[in-house]
């Protein structure tokens, strides 16, 4: 593996009054694909800089491969940046960009043919190696960039953002480019994004930022389904997300849970819906205020009532609202209790002649088990809205 392990301890920074991270632990493995998630200002951008020594942390400690780099200038840390900005030298040709840094070392031209010829054939440009950056395309500037980032066989490879000015079939496209990249180099990558869809998609794990802190780091699986804080149910895909009170706890056998592992069903009450059930593997107090999730894919809506008489399942009766149809899927904003909007997302996986059979005013059934819902906390907060 080239790549190398990261480390880091305790980093916190601050501009004038302003607290851009608050004592931050992450180890990152050598040769992932590691994604740091979050929204605008949450400082994500921040720790990158200082992996890659463009920032200095007010305290704190970076390692690579248990060296400590922060006494390092960037040029010395075997990291490299790819900015969302390109970067690049307008005036010189995509090759003359790409042999940049090794022109700087002065090494043979015989060298730095064949070196840059490999790296333009590895980002698929080598029929571009002529072109000045303005004849190239959004995707083929990054790729350009890319390429130049790696000529150094960095050991960590830094990626800012880099896909945000492109459209958005570009950017699918351009992800995949990176995932196959990352395979074919095994160095680390650490990945900055807003974007959930582009972390969910390539990495290997992923840290969600928020407010200068990591509240979750997991894999893509981890996070989305197995959220640790309301903010994360919130920012990563879709959810109803509500306040409740555990009523009451019962434990389930291990024989008898889906994971094999000793289980409680969890009654909880929900001002909005009434009471509902739910698993969970910590066996929480009645009276405890927790906050209640459930993904919109996993609620079934269906016109005619559930015949399953299992007591695990959650049922409410609601009217449609407003249907959105996009092809593949329906999403259904249902209006339970008179009051209270649901969202269900209905896949789209067999052909219809007549459409949809659910349709605006509609009264419908909808329904999930206890383990398809998740306690994400201690309590719902303000900043857990969207």
């Amino acid at each position: 593996m080239k790549g190398s392990d990261v480390d880091i301890k305790g980093v916190s920074k601050s501009f004038g009054n302003f607290r851009a991270l608050h004592e931050i632990d992450l180890t990152i493995k050598k040769g992932e694909f590691f994604s740091l998630l979050g929204p605008s200002g949450c400082g994500k951008t921040t720790l990158l800089r200082i992996i890659g020594g463009f920032e200095t942390p007010d305290c704190g400690e970076v390692t690579f491969d248990g060296i400590d780099v922060l006494p390092l200038p960037p040029n010395r840390r075997q990291a490299n940046t790819v900015f969302q900005s390109y970067a690049l030298f307008p005036h010189l040709t995509v090759f003359e960009n790409v042999a940049f840094p090794l022109r700087l070392k002065k090494l043979p031209k015989n060298q730095i043919d064949s070196t840059v010829g490999d790296y333009l054939k590895l980002v698929q440009l080598e029929n571009h190696a002529h072109k000045k950056p303005n004849q190239l395309s959004g995707g083929q500037k990054q790729r350009v960039a890319i390429a130049r980032a790696l000529i150094n066989e960095p050991r960590v490879l830094l990626l800012d953002e880099p896909l945000s000015a492109l459209d958005a079939k570009l950017r699918q496209h351009m992800l995949i480019f990176l995932d196959e990249i990352h395979d074919k180099i095994g160095i680390t990558f650490i990945y900055v994004t807003h974007d959930q869809q582009e972390a969910l998609s390539v990495s290997d794990r992923i840290a969600v930022m928020n407010l200068g802190d990591v509240l979750q780091v997991g894999t893509p699986h981890e996070i989305y389904e197995s959220p640790a804080t309301d903010f994360v149910a919130h920012f990563i895909g879709e959810t109803n997300l509500f306040e409740a009170t555990v009523s009451s706890v019962e434990k389930i056998a291990a024989s008898a849970s889906v994971s094999g592992e000793t289980e409680y069903m969890e009654e909880l009450e929900i001002p909005e819906l009434g009471k509902i059930k739910v698993t969970t593997r910590d066996e929480l107090k009645p009276g405890t205020k927790v906050s209640f999730t459930i993904r919109p894919e996993k609620i079934v809506i269906s016109k005619e009532k559930p015949a399953t008489k299992r007591a695990d399942i959650n049922l409410f009766q609601g009217g449609v609202d407003e249907p959105i149809y996009s092809g593949f899927q329906t999403k259904f904003y249902v209006k339970v209790n008179g009051s209270t909007l649901i969202r269900v997302i209905k896949q789209h996986a067999k052909y219809s002649d007549e459409g949809p059979d659910i349709v605006w005013k509609d009264q419908v059934y909808l329904s999930w088990s206890a383990n398809d819902g998740y306690i994400v906390g201690d309590g719902y907060t303000a900043e857990a809205e969207p």
